[in-house]
């Protein structure tokens, strides 16, 4: 296939099978650029079956290392990676599994001062941490900035998907438009999680991005999608763009990255 090596046609042999993809889609998901923030319990899953696709470019940000109580469900890290940048970590796997991919790592903490900087040579974001500061700088930098990102959150048995498209559909601030006050909302470190939540949240967060990068089937916008691990049951909650949004509404007040988010820890789940 023109543009395709002879060992990346055996590599990918099984999508370029699929009429939605072929030798035309492959290349695109070559050429695809996405930043994976958080290399934890979501990003883990997400940027491994990114990496197994082809995705060309593959950035992580994460400012945490490796720890014991990750590895129930980080599954780019092993017991020898404790202590270790989780960027680091991460980066050797996905290499591993597929010298196709360029991975560019960013162990550093997430704010104003670097936020748009970091997310505007992608194509997507995925968010993939474990905080509200960063979910919401996230949030209002890719309206900003334009770029569709896909987003995911777990707790104890409950995870949440939904993909946000500026421009064309409702940002995260449409669904909830300001953080919870702190301590509201237990952190998985004090809620606990079950590993597969998030393995489930990541792997769709991955088939999001790879739909989107295709530009095949019907993105999660205006869906926020839920997940039961201990009943194994989803749901689907529609979710409309707010015109009074401060952000993607129609007259909006937040113009500018405020110091309110500023030093935003990213971790992943």
């Amino acid at each position: 296939m023109a543009g395709l090596s002879e060992s990346q046609v055996e590599r990918y042999s099984r999508q370029l099978i699929l009429p939605e993809v072929g030798g035309k889609g492959q290349e695109k998901l070559l050429r695809g650029r996405v930043l994976v923030v958080g290399a934890g319990g979501l990003g883990s899953p997400a940027a491994y079956y990114l990496a197994a696709a082809g995705v060309g470019t593959i950035g992580l940000v994460d400012s945490d290392s490796v720890d014991l109580s990750n590895l129930q469900r980080q599954i780019l890290h092993a017991s020898e990676d404790v202590g270790r940048p989780k960027t680091e970590s991460a980066a050797e796997k996905l290499r591993a599994l597929n010298p196709d991919v360029t991975v560019n790592t960013y162990q550093t903490r997430l704010g104003v001062e670097n936020v748009r900087e970091i997310i505007k040579d992608y194509d997507i974001v995925v968010d993939a941490v474990d905080n509200f500061a960063a979910r919401y700088l996230l949030n209002d930098a890719c309206v900003m900035e334009g770029k569709p990102m896909v987003e995911a959150g777990v707790l104890r048995f409950d995870g949440l998907l939904m993909t946000i498209l500026p421009g064309e559909g409702p940002c995260y601030r449409c669904a909830f438009p300001d953080p919870p006050p702190p301590g509201a909302v237990p952190s998985c470190q004090e809620a606990g999680v079950i590993g597969v939540a998030p393995g489930v949240m990541g792997v769709l967060q991955a088939n999001e991005v790879i739909k989107l990068l295709l530009g095949v089937g019907r993105p999660l916008a205006g869906r926020i999608l839920t997940f039961n691990a201990l009943n194994c049951e989803f749901q689907e909650i529609e979710w409309k763009k707010n015109p009074d949004c401060p952000v993607c509404g129609d007259h909006p007040t937040i113009r500018e990255l405020s110091e309110y988010h500023l030093a935003c820890e990213v971790r992943g789940d």
